[in-house]
Protein backbone atom coordinates (compact mmCIF):
# COMPACT_ATOMS: atom_id res chain seq x y z
CA UNK A 1 0.00 0.00 0.00
CA UNK A 2 1.45 2.99 -0.07
CA UNK A 3 2.28 5.41 2.23
CA UNK A 4 0.41 8.40 2.77
CA UNK A 5 2.35 10.19 5.22
CA UNK A 6 4.88 10.83 2.61
CA UNK A 7 2.14 12.33 0.45
CA UNK A 8 3.45 15.62 0.65
CA UNK A 9 7.05 14.91 0.15
CA UNK A 10 9.39 16.37 -2.95
CA UNK A 11 10.63 13.38 -4.95
CA UNK A 12 13.52 13.19 -3.75
CA UNK A 13 12.44 13.06 -0.16
CA UNK A 14 9.71 10.36 -0.68
CA UNK A 15 12.99 8.33 -2.74
CA UNK A 16 15.08 8.13 0.36
CA UNK A 17 12.59 7.58 3.16
CA UNK A 18 8.96 6.19 1.61
CA UNK A 19 9.06 2.52 3.22
CA UNK A 20 12.44 2.78 4.59
CA UNK A 21 11.53 3.10 8.29
CA UNK A 22 14.23 2.32 10.65
CA UNK A 23 14.04 -1.08 12.10
CA UNK A 24 12.17 -1.69 15.32
CA UNK A 25 14.21 -4.07 16.83
CA UNK A 26 18.09 -2.36 16.20
CA UNK A 27 17.06 1.01 15.06
CA UNK A 28 18.77 0.27 11.75
CA UNK A 29 18.26 3.16 9.47
CA UNK A 30 18.22 0.72 6.61
CA UNK A 31 15.62 -2.24 5.94
CA UNK A 32 17.30 -5.63 6.95
CA UNK A 33 17.43 -8.35 4.06
CA UNK A 34 15.00 -10.61 5.44
CA UNK A 35 16.30 -13.65 4.03
CA UNK A 36 13.97 -15.78 5.32
CA UNK A 37 11.46 -18.42 3.72
CA UNK A 38 8.87 -18.94 6.92
CA UNK A 39 7.67 -17.23 9.74
CA UNK A 40 7.32 -18.09 13.64
CA UNK A 41 3.31 -18.33 14.06
CA UNK A 42 2.34 -16.99 17.70
CA UNK A 43 -0.55 -20.38 17.67
CA UNK A 44 -2.20 -21.17 14.43
CA UNK A 45 -3.63 -18.02 12.35
CA UNK A 46 -1.31 -15.85 14.31
CA UNK A 47 0.97 -13.98 12.12
CA UNK A 48 3.29 -11.23 13.30
CA UNK A 49 2.53 -8.07 10.63
CA UNK A 50 1.25 -10.16 8.32
CA UNK A 51 3.98 -12.35 7.50
CA UNK A 52 3.72 -16.41 7.06
CA UNK A 53 5.54 -17.22 4.01
CA UNK A 54 8.07 -14.79 1.84
CA UNK A 55 6.43 -15.81 -1.62
CA UNK A 56 3.40 -14.14 -0.32
CA UNK A 57 5.37 -11.18 1.91
CA UNK A 58 8.44 -10.50 3.06
CA UNK A 59 9.15 -7.14 4.98
CA UNK A 60 12.08 -5.98 2.53
CA UNK A 61 9.74 -6.78 -0.24
CA UNK A 62 6.80 -4.78 1.07
CA UNK A 63 9.43 -2.13 1.71
CA UNK A 64 10.67 -1.38 -1.71
CA UNK A 65 6.62 -2.15 -2.43
CA UNK A 66 5.72 0.86 -0.58
CA UNK A 67 8.34 2.97 -1.80
CA UNK A 68 7.16 2.14 -5.44
CA UNK A 69 3.80 2.95 -4.77
CA UNK A 70 4.87 6.43 -3.17
CA UNK A 71 7.03 7.32 -6.23
CA UNK A 72 4.58 6.75 -8.89
CA UNK A 73 1.44 7.82 -6.36
CA UNK A 74 -0.08 4.94 -6.78
CA UNK A 75 -2.44 2.71 -4.21
CA UNK A 76 -0.58 -0.70 -4.41
CA UNK A 77 3.05 -1.50 -5.82
CA UNK A 78 4.44 -4.68 -6.37
CA UNK A 79 7.75 -5.95 -6.93
CA UNK A 80 8.69 -9.19 -9.10
CA UNK A 81 11.73 -10.89 -10.30
CA UNK A 82 11.84 -9.16 -13.67
CA UNK A 83 10.44 -6.63 -15.52
CA UNK A 84 8.71 -9.66 -18.09
CA UNK A 85 7.18 -11.63 -14.44
CA UNK A 86 5.36 -8.02 -14.15
CA UNK A 87 4.26 -7.88 -17.50
CA UNK A 88 3.09 -11.37 -17.50
CA UNK A 89 1.47 -11.06 -13.76
CA UNK A 90 -0.73 -7.96 -15.14
CA UNK A 91 -1.74 -9.33 -18.27
CA UNK A 92 -3.40 -12.30 -16.67
CA UNK A 93 -5.00 -10.53 -14.17
CA UNK A 94 -6.33 -8.11 -17.18
CA UNK A 95 -7.21 -10.35 -19.31
CA UNK A 96 -9.19 -13.10 -20.59
CA UNK A 97 -9.21 -15.44 -24.05
CA UNK A 98 -10.82 -13.77 -26.61
CA UNK A 99 -10.11 -9.86 -25.02
CA UNK A 100 -7.59 -7.79 -27.10
CA UNK A 101 -4.82 -5.42 -26.61
CA UNK A 102 -4.15 -2.24 -28.52
CA UNK A 103 0.38 -2.62 -28.36
CA UNK A 104 2.75 0.33 -29.60
CA UNK A 105 4.11 -0.14 -33.21
CA UNK A 106 7.28 0.74 -31.10
CA UNK A 107 7.81 -1.13 -27.98
CA UNK A 108 10.71 -3.69 -26.39
CA UNK A 109 10.99 -6.69 -27.92
CA UNK A 110 10.70 -9.02 -25.07
CA UNK A 111 7.21 -7.51 -24.33
CA UNK A 112 6.53 -8.30 -28.22
CA UNK A 113 7.55 -11.49 -27.90
CA UNK A 114 5.14 -11.91 -24.60
CA UNK A 115 2.36 -11.04 -26.39
CA UNK A 116 3.31 -12.81 -30.09
CA UNK A 117 4.52 -16.18 -28.94
CA UNK A 118 2.85 -16.50 -25.23
CA UNK A 119 -0.50 -14.39 -24.32
CA UNK A 120 -1.36 -15.45 -27.87
CA UNK A 121 -1.33 -18.63 -27.55
CA UNK A 122 -4.54 -18.42 -25.21
CA UNK A 123 -6.54 -16.65 -26.77
CA UNK A 124 -6.26 -12.96 -26.42
CA UNK A 125 -5.97 -10.91 -29.51
CA UNK A 126 -3.52 -8.18 -30.61
CA UNK A 127 -2.81 -5.20 -32.81
CA UNK A 128 -0.26 -2.83 -33.22
CA UNK A 129 -0.91 1.19 -33.35
CA UNK A 130 1.00 4.19 -33.29
CA UNK A 131 0.49 5.60 -29.82
CA UNK A 132 1.74 8.72 -30.54
CA UNK A 133 -0.81 9.27 -33.05
CA UNK A 134 -4.87 9.28 -31.33
CA UNK A 135 -6.27 8.53 -34.46
CA UNK A 136 -4.30 5.51 -35.02
CA UNK A 137 -4.97 3.86 -31.28
CA UNK A 138 -8.99 5.07 -32.05
CA UNK A 139 -8.58 2.89 -35.11
CA UNK A 140 -7.30 -0.10 -33.28
CA UNK A 141 -10.04 -0.29 -31.16
CA UNK A 142 -12.74 -3.26 -30.65
CA UNK A 143 -15.16 -3.84 -28.83
CA UNK A 144 -13.01 -6.15 -26.65
CA UNK A 145 -10.38 -4.28 -26.34
CA UNK A 146 -9.70 -4.45 -22.65
CA UNK A 147 -5.82 -2.55 -22.87
CA UNK A 148 -4.27 -0.15 -24.29
CA UNK A 149 -0.11 -0.62 -23.84
CA UNK A 150 2.20 2.35 -23.67
CA UNK A 151 5.83 2.77 -23.76
CA UNK A 152 6.68 6.56 -23.74
CA UNK A 153 9.68 7.00 -24.23
CA UNK A 154 9.52 4.46 -26.37
CA UNK A 155 12.04 1.78 -26.92
CA UNK A 156 14.16 1.82 -29.00
CA UNK A 157 12.91 5.02 -31.18
CA UNK A 158 12.35 6.97 -28.42
CA UNK A 159 8.64 8.16 -29.76
CA UNK A 160 6.31 9.62 -27.21
CA UNK A 161 3.24 9.53 -26.56
CA UNK A 162 0.14 12.14 -24.96
CA UNK A 163 -0.45 9.98 -22.04
CA UNK A 164 -3.42 12.35 -20.63
CA UNK A 165 -4.80 11.92 -24.40
CA UNK A 166 -4.55 7.99 -24.38
CA UNK A 167 -5.91 7.91 -21.35
CA UNK A 168 -8.92 9.74 -22.13
CA UNK A 169 -9.77 7.28 -25.46
CA UNK A 170 -8.83 4.00 -23.21
CA UNK A 171 -11.90 5.38 -20.63
CA UNK A 172 -14.14 6.16 -23.38
CA UNK A 173 -13.29 2.33 -24.65
CA UNK A 174 -13.87 1.04 -20.95
CA UNK A 175 -10.06 -0.28 -21.48
CA UNK A 176 -7.40 -0.05 -19.18
CA UNK A 177 -4.20 1.94 -20.05
CA UNK A 178 -1.10 0.45 -19.08
CA UNK A 179 2.19 2.44 -19.50
CA UNK A 180 5.79 1.47 -19.35
CA UNK A 181 7.67 4.31 -17.90
CA UNK A 182 10.90 2.32 -17.56
CA UNK A 183 12.93 5.17 -19.88
CA UNK A 184 11.74 7.95 -17.52
CA UNK A 185 11.61 6.34 -14.26
CA UNK A 186 9.23 8.34 -11.92
CA UNK A 187 11.56 11.05 -11.05
CA UNK A 188 11.04 12.43 -14.82
CA UNK A 189 7.52 11.52 -15.30
CA UNK A 190 4.21 10.29 -13.94
CA UNK A 191 1.82 8.25 -16.17
CA UNK A 192 -0.83 7.24 -13.06
CA UNK A 193 -1.45 11.90 -11.95
CA UNK A 194 -1.62 12.24 -16.14
CA UNK A 195 -4.74 9.05 -15.96
CA UNK A 196 -2.96 5.91 -16.55
CA UNK A 197 -4.52 3.17 -14.57
CA UNK A 198 -1.43 0.56 -13.83
CA UNK A 199 2.74 1.28 -14.67
CA UNK A 200 5.06 -1.03 -15.54
CA UNK A 201 8.98 -1.04 -14.83
CA UNK A 202 11.78 -2.68 -15.37
CA UNK A 203 13.84 -2.01 -12.35
CA UNK A 204 16.58 -3.33 -13.71
CA UNK A 205 16.89 -0.08 -15.63
CA UNK A 206 17.26 3.18 -13.95
CA UNK A 207 14.97 1.92 -10.57
CA UNK A 208 18.17 -0.09 -9.42
CA UNK A 209 21.03 2.00 -11.49
CA UNK A 210 23.68 -0.18 -11.38
CA UNK A 211 23.72 -3.22 -13.95
CA UNK A 212 23.45 -5.52 -10.97
CA UNK A 213 19.93 -6.63 -10.47
CA UNK A 214 16.98 -8.09 -12.14
CA UNK A 215 13.50 -6.75 -11.10
CA UNK A 216 10.31 -5.15 -12.20
CA UNK A 217 7.14 -3.83 -11.25
CA UNK A 218 3.34 -2.83 -11.27
CA UNK A 219 2.15 0.05 -10.20
CA UNK A 220 -1.94 0.50 -9.56
CA UNK A 221 -3.27 3.89 -9.37
CA UNK A 222 -7.10 1.95 -7.96
CA UNK A 223 -6.61 -0.21 -4.75
CA UNK A 224 -9.07 -3.03 -6.37
CA UNK A 225 -6.95 -3.63 -9.16
CA UNK A 226 -3.42 -3.59 -7.05
CA UNK A 227 -5.76 -6.24 -5.09
CA UNK A 228 -6.68 -8.28 -7.76
CA UNK A 229 -2.52 -7.88 -8.92
CA UNK A 230 -1.35 -8.91 -5.45
CA UNK A 231 -3.72 -11.86 -5.65
CA UNK A 232 -1.95 -13.16 -9.06
CA UNK A 233 1.56 -12.48 -7.64
CA UNK A 234 0.86 -14.53 -5.26
CA UNK A 235 -0.59 -17.29 -7.13
CA UNK A 236 1.59 -17.05 -9.68
CA UNK A 237 4.84 -16.45 -7.36
CA UNK A 238 7.35 -14.47 -9.56
CA UNK A 239 7.76 -12.28 -6.92
CA UNK A 240 11.01 -10.23 -6.30
CA UNK A 241 13.96 -11.75 -3.45
CA UNK A 242 14.75 -9.93 -0.23
CA UNK A 243 18.27 -9.29 -1.89
CA UNK A 244 17.45 -7.66 -4.82
CA UNK A 245 14.73 -5.82 -3.56
CA UNK A 246 17.27 -4.12 -0.91
CA UNK A 247 19.92 -3.79 -4.04
CA UNK A 248 16.31 -1.57 -5.77
CA UNK A 249 15.95 0.32 -2.74
CA UNK A 250 19.76 1.05 -2.42
CA UNK A 251 19.62 2.56 -6.10
CA UNK A 252 16.23 4.55 -5.67
CA UNK A 253 17.54 6.85 -3.15
CA UNK A 254 20.15 8.31 -5.78
CA UNK A 255 17.31 7.87 -8.55
CA UNK A 256 16.65 12.07 -8.87
CA UNK A 257 20.37 12.84 -8.71
CA UNK A 258 21.55 9.89 -11.34
CA UNK A 259 18.59 11.08 -13.75
CA UNK A 260 19.69 14.63 -13.97
CA UNK A 261 22.66 13.66 -14.74
CA UNK A 262 21.63 11.53 -17.35
CA UNK A 263 19.66 13.72 -18.69
CA UNK A 264 22.19 16.29 -18.74
CA UNK A 265 24.81 14.09 -20.64
CA UNK A 266 22.08 12.68 -23.12
CA UNK A 267 21.25 16.66 -24.07
CA UNK A 268 25.39 17.10 -24.86
CA UNK A 269 25.60 13.43 -26.73
CA UNK A 270 22.40 14.22 -28.57
CA UNK A 271 23.51 17.58 -29.84
CA UNK A 272 26.93 16.13 -30.51
CA UNK A 273 25.33 13.55 -33.02
CA UNK A 274 23.15 15.96 -34.55
CA UNK A 275 26.43 17.66 -35.74
CA UNK A 276 27.73 14.76 -36.82
CA UNK A 277 28.47 14.12 -40.81
CA UNK A 278 28.09 10.39 -40.03
CA UNK A 279 24.99 10.56 -38.26
CA UNK A 280 22.09 11.00 -40.20
CA UNK A 281 18.95 11.03 -37.43
CA UNK A 282 19.26 11.77 -34.06
CA UNK A 283 16.00 10.40 -32.09
CA UNK A 284 15.97 12.13 -28.54
CA UNK A 285 12.84 14.13 -27.06
CA UNK A 286 15.16 16.87 -26.03
CA UNK A 287 15.77 18.05 -29.53
CA UNK A 288 13.55 20.49 -30.55
CA UNK A 289 12.87 19.19 -34.03
CA UNK A 290 12.26 15.67 -32.53
CA UNK A 291 7.86 15.32 -33.61
CA UNK A 292 7.57 14.65 -29.72
CA UNK A 293 9.32 17.30 -28.04
CA UNK A 294 6.51 19.45 -27.02
CA UNK A 295 4.60 16.91 -25.93
CA UNK A 296 7.60 15.46 -23.68
CA UNK A 297 8.20 18.94 -22.45
CA UNK A 298 5.04 19.00 -21.19
CA UNK A 299 4.65 15.64 -19.26
CA UNK A 300 8.29 14.71 -18.68
CA UNK A 301 10.82 16.65 -16.24
CA UNK A 302 13.49 16.16 -18.88
CA UNK A 303 14.31 14.19 -21.28
CA UNK A 304 16.12 11.23 -19.99
CA UNK A 305 19.41 9.00 -20.67
CA UNK A 306 18.41 6.89 -24.18
CA UNK A 307 19.27 8.05 -27.79
CA UNK A 308 18.99 6.54 -30.96
CA UNK A 309 20.62 7.42 -34.10
CA UNK A 310 21.09 6.25 -37.78
CA UNK A 311 24.28 5.92 -39.62
CA UNK A 312 25.10 6.61 -43.10
CA UNK A 313 26.27 2.86 -44.49
CA UNK A 314 23.71 1.25 -43.51
CA UNK A 315 23.62 -1.56 -41.14
CA UNK A 316 27.20 -2.63 -41.05
CA UNK A 317 28.36 0.63 -40.16
CA UNK A 318 25.96 0.67 -37.56
CA UNK A 319 27.60 -2.32 -35.94
CA UNK A 320 31.20 -1.20 -36.47
CA UNK A 321 30.09 1.82 -34.31
CA UNK A 322 28.93 -0.42 -31.46
CA UNK A 323 32.38 -2.57 -31.87
CA UNK A 324 34.78 0.64 -32.74
CA UNK A 325 33.16 2.12 -28.87
CA UNK A 326 35.63 1.44 -26.03
CA UNK A 327 34.24 4.07 -23.05
CA UNK A 328 30.36 2.88 -23.95
CA UNK A 329 30.40 -0.79 -23.31
CA UNK A 330 28.76 -2.73 -25.65
CA UNK A 331 26.29 -4.53 -23.93
CA UNK A 332 22.01 -4.74 -23.62
CA UNK A 333 20.27 -3.10 -21.08
CA UNK A 334 20.38 0.43 -19.81
CA UNK A 335 19.50 2.66 -17.30
CA UNK A 336 22.49 2.21 -15.49
CA UNK A 337 25.84 4.40 -13.97
CA UNK A 338 27.62 3.27 -16.74
CA UNK A 339 27.05 4.34 -20.69
CA UNK A 340 25.78 1.08 -23.25
CA UNK A 341 25.85 0.97 -26.61
CA UNK A 342 23.91 -1.86 -29.07
CA UNK A 343 22.49 -2.50 -32.50
CA UNK A 344 18.85 -3.08 -31.84
CA UNK A 345 18.18 -4.96 -34.80
CA UNK A 346 20.72 -7.71 -33.82
CA UNK A 347 20.43 -7.64 -29.65
CA UNK A 348 17.43 -6.10 -27.57
CA UNK A 349 14.88 -6.07 -30.82
CA UNK A 350 15.99 -9.04 -32.90
CA UNK A 351 12.30 -10.97 -31.79
CA UNK A 352 10.66 -8.12 -33.65
CA UNK A 353 12.26 -8.93 -36.74
CA UNK A 354 9.76 -9.10 -39.65
CA UNK A 355 6.72 -7.89 -37.66
CA UNK A 356 5.38 -4.47 -37.66
CA UNK A 357 7.82 -3.29 -34.94
CA UNK A 358 10.71 -4.13 -36.67
CA UNK A 359 13.76 -1.52 -35.96
CA UNK A 360 16.05 -0.29 -39.21
CA UNK A 361 19.05 -2.04 -39.58
CA UNK A 362 21.03 1.50 -39.69
CA UNK A 363 20.16 1.84 -35.93
CA UNK A 364 22.28 2.46 -33.17
CA UNK A 365 20.73 2.86 -29.56
CA UNK A 366 22.64 4.32 -26.57
CA UNK A 367 22.78 4.65 -23.04
CA UNK A 368 23.90 7.72 -21.69
CA UNK A 369 25.66 7.16 -18.05
CA UNK A 370 26.67 9.64 -15.49
CA UNK A 371 30.51 9.53 -16.54
CA UNK A 372 32.24 12.97 -17.94
CA UNK A 373 30.65 14.28 -20.80
CA UNK A 374 33.77 14.89 -22.55
CA UNK A 375 35.24 11.63 -22.14
CA UNK A 376 31.41 10.28 -23.78
CA UNK A 377 31.69 12.87 -26.59
CA UNK A 378 35.13 11.50 -27.60
CA UNK A 379 34.46 7.90 -27.36
CA UNK A 380 31.37 8.31 -29.80
CA UNK A 381 33.60 10.83 -32.07
CA UNK A 382 36.48 7.96 -32.11
CA UNK A 383 33.34 5.19 -32.70
CA UNK A 384 31.74 7.08 -35.85
CA UNK A 385 35.06 7.38 -37.49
Amino acid sequence: MSDDSHEHQSFETRAIHAGNTADPLTGAVVPPIYQVSTYKQDGVGGLRGGYEYSRSGNPTRTALEENLAALEGGRRGLAFASGLAAEDCLLRTLLSPGDHVVIPNDAYGGTFRLFAKVVSRWGVEWSVADTSDPASVRAALTPKTKVIWVETPSNPLLGITDIAVVAEIARSAGAKLVVDNTFASPYLQQPLALGADVVVHSLTKYMGGHSDVVGGALIAADAAVGEELAYHQNAMGAVAGPFDSWIVLRGIKTLAVRMDRHSDNATKVADMLTRHPKVTKVLYPGLPDHPGHEIAAKQMRSFGGMISFQVAGGEEAAVEVCNRAKLFTLGESLGGVESLIEHPGRMTHASVVGSALEVPGDLVRISVGIENADDLLADLTQALG
